[in-house]
């Protein structure tokens, strides 16, 4: 596939991403839910504790994310928080090393800024009560600023060890708000980013992407902060590596960050050579725009699907 025909289908799978109302048509397809399997440790949270066990198993650290980007309701925020309360107890119950990752659209920030830091603060309290850890992932540019509003928010109530965010590289914002967040000492997991924005808020180009995604990288490790450097590109993961042995970190200073059904043989690398790692693992009924966001990384995987559904 070229450049711009693989440009050409990221952009169609994140616009597809949107269209909720596909999914429907979508699971129907037998070739497609087996993919989306691959992503999506299950709909339920029992599904989901036994593909975190399976990570344990193997020396993996994981991030829960209970995906649901459809809440519309302040009653379906309370859901939400609910369901992070349950995983909290059920992480301590199974005794596996793992934390929880959660957007603020499922807290309400959509309809209500107040009402998200009211929810999302319910559930960082639970998690510093428990001595874990709550990561609030970033979602799309337009809610950027307002994301970061609350987790300094709540970071200045419950400290380091209780709540983090996450940095897009692509977004052209993020190399200051990498220093920024630093200074502050926040907690940070830095990847890519993987929604459909602009080229005024966002770099177009895949390297000017990865070229920044170096420089906040560095940023992190030059902090002294625990932070998670979210990859499964090998280039991004030596430039990590090459910059911490030139500062003389050692192995546990940060963690590498991978995606559920991605890049197993990285993650065991890394393991053998004593780095951690940690496995995001998304589980839920809404599972239909992340999955679209997953192909769109990587468009090939469409063919997956296509040949199957053409062989009947």
């Amino acid at each position: 596939m070229t450049t711009a025909a693989a440009h050409l289908s990221r952009s169609a799978l994140l616009f597809l991403s949107r269209q909720s109302n596909l999914k429907d048509v979508a699971t129907r397809l037998k070739p497609f839910r087996e993919l989306a399997s691959r992503f999506i440790a299950g709909e339920t949270l029992e599904e989901a504790v036994d593909a975190v066990r399976a990570l344990s198993d193997r020396g993996l650290m994981a991030s829960f994310d209970h995906l649901n980007e459809a809440v519309r309701t302040p009653q379906e925020t309370r859901d939400e928080v609910r369901q992070y309360q349950r995983l909290l107890a059920r992480i301590d119950q199974v005794g596996v090393n793992a934390n929880v990752s959660m957007k603020l659209t499922q807290c309400g920030l959509l309809f209500d800024k107040g009402l998200a830091l009211q929810n999302a603060r319910a559930v960082v309290a639970d998690a510093a009560a428990r001595g874990s850890f709550v990561r609030v992932d970033m979602e799309e540019s337009a809610v950027t600023q307002a994301t970061l509003d609350i987790v300094r928010e709540l970071h200045a109530e419950f400290g380091e060890p209780h709540v983090g965010a996450v940095l897009q590289s692509y977004l052209r914002r993020t190399e200051a708000d990498a220093k920024a967040l630093c200074a502050e000492r926040i907690r940070l997991r830095l990847c890519k980013g993987a929604y459909l924005e602009g080229p005024q808020v966002a770099f177009p180009d895949k390297k000017d992407v990865d070229a920044n995604f170096v420089r906040c990288m560095r940023i992190l490790l030059d902090s002294g902060v625990y932070h998670g450097i979210a990859t499964h590109d090998e280039r991004m993961i030596d430039a990590t590596l090459e910059h911490a042995a030139r500062h003389h970190l050692p192995k546990g200073a940060f963690e590498f960050q991978m995606l559920y059904g991605i890049r197993r043989d990285l993650q065991e690398r890394l393991i053998q050579e004593g780095h951690p790692v940690r496995v995001y693992v998304p589980y839920g009924k809404h599972w239909y725009p992340y999955f679209m966001r997953r192909l769109a990384e990587r468009p090939a995987n469409l063919w997956f699907v296509m040949r199957n559904l053409m062989k009947g």
